[in-house]
């Protein structure tokens, strides 16, 4: 391909400077003609000095994008470090959480004031099986440990279920709130009110039934086993507490809903009390 005069005067030019650079170089180093170096140089800087920033324009961008990624491999493994350390807090935090709360309810369980001088069997719950409507629980003790069928089970807070089945090793407990579950509660203090409790399904408040219209209530008021002759419960163990009421337009009954006593939620251990209905 053969160069355009344009471009053939362009390397002469170059060729000149180089020739002259090279000349004051010489002159320069002989030290004979400082004031025409001076000056060769002034031309020569005013020529090149374009030259030189176009290529530290492109250069430099180069440079610090080299250098940028080696820093961003850098903080990106620091920060992947960083995210294993937190991980790591955060399931030493969980567990830690997990065993206070284990020793919480093991605390309680020695010294819950509604079980008196009965006494008591302590287990842990072993499997959960809940669906709509029913709520059960496994226990890790049984008949050989003198848990029975129709023993009341109870936590921290109050009342928990039933024992429904029992094997040697390993027994079934009917939460509360399972759909079939019915306790008789009293409430009011001196003024005695009597009502039945009844589960409508895990994770759902339960339902106080037979509370008739303008009986005193308020919110926050514990509804506990009653213990009347046949009672499926000893008396004073706490079911639930009022979470709202009302009485709907000529309802022969007010629609009452109770909080479960019982943190049935976060069931690790539960007491078994040995006590049994008197016919």
């Amino acid at each position: 391909m053969s160069r355009t005069p344009r471009s053939r005067r362009t390397v002469a030019t170059v060729v000149v400077l180089v020739l002259v650079s090279l000349t004051v170089i010489t002159v320069d180093q002989t030290g004979r003609t400082h004031d025409l170096t001076a000056g060769v140089r002034s031309v020569a800087n005013d020529v090149f000095s374009p030259l030189r920033q176009a290529v530290d324009d492109v250069v430099r961008p180069l440079g610090d994008f080299f250098a940028g990624a080696v820093h961003y491999g850098a903080l990106q493994r620091e920060n992947e470090n960083l995210r294993a350390t937190v991980g790591r807090l955060d399931q030493q935090l969980a567990q830690r959480s997990f065993d206070v709360q284990q020793l919480r309810q093991l605390t309680t369980l020695e010294h819950l004031p509604f079980v008196g001088s009965l006494p008591t069997v302590p287990a842990q719950v072993t499997a959960l099986d809940m669906s709509n409507f029913d709520a059960d629980v496994a226990i890790d003790k049984g008949r050989d440990d003198g848990v029975t069928v129709g023993m009341p089970v109870v936590g921290s807070g109050g009342l928990v279920g039933v024992v429904v089945e029992a094997s040697h090793t390993q027994a079934t407990v009917q939460l509360v709130t399972d759909g079939q579950s019915r306790v008789g509660v009293t409430f009011g203090g001196r003024q005695a009110s009597y009502a039945t409790v009844a589960g409508e399904g895990p994770g759902q408040p339960l339902a106080a039934l037979f509370v008739a219209p303008g009986t005193p209530l308020h919110r926050g008021e514990v509804m506990a086993t009653n213990g009347l002759a046949g009672a499926s419960f000893p008396p004073g163990i706490p079911v639930g507490r009022v979470a709202s009421f009302s009485t709907p337009s000529g309802a022969d009954q007010m629609t009452v809903r109770v909080d479960p006593a019982a943190d049935l939620a976060h069931l690790t251990y539960v007491d078994v009390v040995q006590w049994q209905p008197t016919p």
